[in-house]
């Protein structure tokens, strides 16, 4: 039987059960027949008294006509209606101001170093640092590197001057420069069109219903990985909606992030995730396909919830876009899951993974050696910390339980922020002989000396690069070359790890030390392999 005949035959069965009609909290019975799975779980839920009509709209044609399919409202602020306090605090601004490039002199990886170990890669056409969760999308997509600057804010500058506390829907604020055109491509000068279709699934959760397992092209989901990105993000209006971690019906923990999911079950003969060699604590995921639409959608239900998971969805190193392979030199196009892949392993083990799985972004312009881009592997870092092994989590520090000044209400804080801000509630909970100036000091120390480790590794970089371009004026031969180049990508990568990720210096400072170390002498052995064979090529041309 056919999709089409299969949803007649079921209208045929509600129309003769009498059960067409709106839906409701108090009447499921219209839902049960073609989604018992889900009224169930919900008539035992927390959210039993929450209608279906709260989340969706067109039910009574839905019921009439099954191909009508229902909309979804994905808006965090119906949420909110309830969660109030949760709400407000997930879209707190945390005063970071807007379009605060991390390339800039005090940023994590200052210019000129920057676009010189990124060898003209897109990143370099802006690498701005993170704000709140409220302006992650809005953020993206006005960011000169994701699309060439076709989207801007509606009110030009004065849209920095937006405050926090609420969700905004992308397109009140944005609006499209070309509209009537879908072309990808660089509009304005000093901008790169590094956006794709990948892009949004970190961001938010509105094409969720509309994206098969790990973005694959297949027939009835609207979006896939190859997806023009351009129409792909005109449907996407809010940022990390509620959903991301809470299922709408039974209000459970939950991923729904496919790279994540793909990364917690895969088999992990060749280079075990961090989540199965290295995290302290682990939670069960239960992983059910979801796919009613008549492709595979999965989603991963937590046992308890678990921070970790549910961060790790986003806060990870992840490829999300096209490059070759290196053992080949093919290019790696969207055909290829590579392109919606979490390797979700620390700095210890990603440069075996990377060898296992031969991905590369880029070759670098000057010296030719074929690099990963990192992006912010957070999570994956944290695992296998001090903290991680007492039992600590992301919500530990980052989302801590607080007391509403007005209600005297106790709320787990969404506000994913830095644990600076309230540090009675984190830090001190544990270390309660110190103060909150002794703690300031301690992370303070801690940051210190991770700035100096990353310089002095990008200074040994330097002098790599120089060496290269030394090597390579002089005509030094391609078998040297490879072997440098070997060595650069080590060195890339065990610096660009710490550069991406968010707040390294405490989550993990042992291991950032050992990698960036290992930064620091790849670079070292590569400088001094180079310098070497000018030197031999020198003395060779002399003795003739």
């Amino acid at each position: 039987m056919t999709m089409r005949h299969c949803l007649t035959a079921v209208a045929a069965a509600l129309f003769s059960l009498g059960l067409v009609g709106a839906a409701n909290a108090a009447d499921l019975s219209s839902c049960t027949t073609c989604h018992s799975n889900i009224t169930k779980s919900h008539a035992g839920s927390q959210h039993k008294a929450v209608a279906c009509t709260s989340c969706h709209t067109g039910l009574d044609e839905h019921l009439k006509k099954p191909t009508a399919r229902p909309t979804v409202n994905m808006d965090p602020a119906n949420c909110g209606a309830c969660h109030t306090l949760q709400y407000q605090s997930l879209f707190k601004d945390d005063g970071r101001s807007a379009r605060q490039s991390k390339k800039a002199a005090n940023g994590p990886a200052p210019d000129p170093f920057f676009d010189r170990a990124l060898g003209a890669h897109g990143f370099t056409k802006e690498h701005d640092l993170p704000r709140a969760h409220t302006w992650m999308v809005i953020d993206q997509f006005i960011v000169d590197r994701a699309f060439g600057g076709r989207f801007e804010p509606k009110d030009g500058w004065l849209y920095a001057g937006l405050e926090g506390g609420k969700s905004y829907k992308a397109w009140d604020v944005l609006k499209d420069n070309y509209p009537d055109n879908n072309t990808q491509k660089a509009h304005k000068p000093g901008t790169a069109a590094a956006g794709n279709a990948v892009c949004w699934s970190c961001k938010s959760t509105d094409l969720m219903l509309d994206w098969a397992y790990m973005g694959d092209k297949v027939e009835g989901a609207t979006f896939n990985r190859a997806s023009n990105p351009v129409e792909v993000v005109r449907k996407v209006n809010h940022a990390l909606n509620c959903n991301f971690c809470h299922d709408p019906h039974t209000a459970q923990p939950r991923i729904v992030r496919d790279g994540l999911i793909d990364a917690v079950t895969r088999d992990n003969k060749d280079v075990p995730s961090v989540w199965n060699s290295v995290a302290a604590h682990k939670t069960k995921v239960d992983v059910q396909d979801f796919g009613v639409r008549g492709f595979t959608r999965k989603v991963g239900y937590l046992a308890k919830p678990d921070a970790n998971l549910m961060c790790a969805q986003c806060h990870v190193e992840y490829v999300c876009n096209p490059g070759f392979n290196a053992k080949t030199g093919e290019k790696v196009g969207f055909d290829n899951r590579w392109t919606n892949l979490f390797p979700f392993v620390n700095a210890d083990q990603i440069e075996e993974y990377y060898e296992k799985v031969p991905f590369r972004d880029f070759k670098h312009n000057v010296t030719g050696a074929g690099l990963v881009k990192m992006q912010h592997p957070d999570t994956e870092t944290y695992f296998g910390s001090v903290h991680d092994k007492i039992g600590a989590d992301c919500a530990t520090c980052h989302m801590p339980k607080v007391k509403d000044e007005k209600t005297g209400k106790t709320y787990t804080l969404h506000w994913a922020t830095s644990p600076r801000h309230y540090m009675q509630e984190t830090c001190l909970t544990c270390h309660k002989d110190k103060t909150e100036a002794q703690m300031n000091k301690v992370i303070d120390a801690m940051k210190g000396h991770f700035d100096g480790k990353v310089r002095e590794a990008e200074s040994r970089m330097n002098d790599m690069f120089d060496a290269f371009d030394l090597a390579i004026a002089n005509g030094v031969d391609q078998k040297t070359l490879d072997e440098a180049r070997k060595l650069h990508a080590s060195a890339h990568i065990n610096w660009e790890y710490w550069t991406a990720a968010n707040g390294a210096y405490f989550h993990n400072p042992d291991e950032a030390s050992r990698s960036l170390a290992k930064s620091a002498k790849a670079a070292s052995d590569a400088a001094a392999l180079l310098r070497k064979a000018v030197a031999e090529k020198a003395k060779a041309a002399a003795a003739k």
